[in-house]
């Protein structure tokens, strides 16, 4: 194995979306990955509200442990993919680092981009990084060409738990396809 693939998934108070998605995409991925999240605007140490929780288990992910913290740029610099739930996240992101235009997306971009990107050639790649980084090259090159209607995941807090639901499972469903892509194939 080729090292640590780190993925960083942002929103804005790193207690909703960033969250879900981040212990979604952990309880997927095995070795070879770390996955983390951040908030543009969060406040450190201040765990998932209960309707997240509750989306969270529901889709069959662990909320244990959690505590929110806020986005730097040097995470976003130690980050090999950052996956943010709006636009104005992304854009955010890349403000913070520049390089990370190329590998910064939005989290149902990223599930549209992964999901017409040639699955074969990433799957060819048995090392867990070198698949990743196969899949968000990818990904990057079919930016503009595939067409993203709704980059953006709405945020929930504050509101009631179908909107944590649903947000979950929106998240899930961006993420089906690259975690499919990333997940070790079945041995030979």
């Amino acid at each position: 194995m080729t090292g640590t693939f780190r993925i960083l998934f942002v929103c804005t108070g790193n207690l909703c979306r960033s969250p879900l998605a981040e212990r979604l995409a952990r309880a997927a991925l095995g070795a070879g990955f770390l996955v983390e999240s951040a908030g543009t605007r969060a406040a450190p140490g201040m765990p998932m509200p209960e309707h997240a929780r509750r989306a969270l288990l529901r889709l069959g992910g662990d909320p244990s442990g959690f505590a929110s913290r806020p986005l730097t740029a040097a995470l976003v610099a130690g980050a090999d993919l950052v996956l943010a739930a709006t636009v104005l996240h992304r854009a955010e992101v890349v403000a913070l680092h520049l390089p990370a235009a190329t590998r910064a997306f939005t989290i149902a971009e990223f599930g549209v981009l992964a999901a017409e990107a040639d699955g074969d050639a990433v799957r060819r790649e048995r090392d867990p990084v070198r698949r990743a980084r196969t899949l968000v090259d990818q990904a990057a090159a079919l930016r503009g060409l595939v067409r993203v209607d709704h980059p953006d995941i709405a945020d929930p807090y504050g509101r009631s738990r179908w909107a944590y639901r649903a947000a979950g499972r929106r998240i899930a469903e961006a993420l089906a396809a690259p975690l499919r892509l990333l997940t070790p194939p079945p041995a030979s």
